[in-house]
């Protein structure tokens, strides 16, 4: 599935942001989930709001406390798409 380009951009700059040992896992995870999230809704290409989504989703809650702030570094407004700060 395609990517908007500037979502892929932050995306893999959040990927950046993960401990190597799990870049992988996490790199697989969080795309699968946000294409499935794009494909649920007809659309063919995956948005900011997809991949944000699939990032809460597929990322340990105990873990949503960075992931915020490294979003929040990148310029993600998480809260926009209903996730609370």
């Amino acid at each position: 599935m395609d990517w908007e380009k500037s979502v892929e951009e932050k995306f893999k700059r959040l990927l950046e942001k993960v401990p190597v040992f799990l870049r992988g896992m996490a790199e697989e995870k969080v795309s699968r989930k946000a294409e499935s999230l794009a494909g649920k809704e007809g659309r063919p290409q995956v948005t900011e709001k997809d991949m944000v989504d699939a990032f809460f989703a597929e990322t340990p809650f105990g873990f949503h406390g960075p992931m915020k702030n490294d979003m929040k570094d990148l310029g993600i407004d998480y809260t926009k798409y209903g996730h609370v700060r």
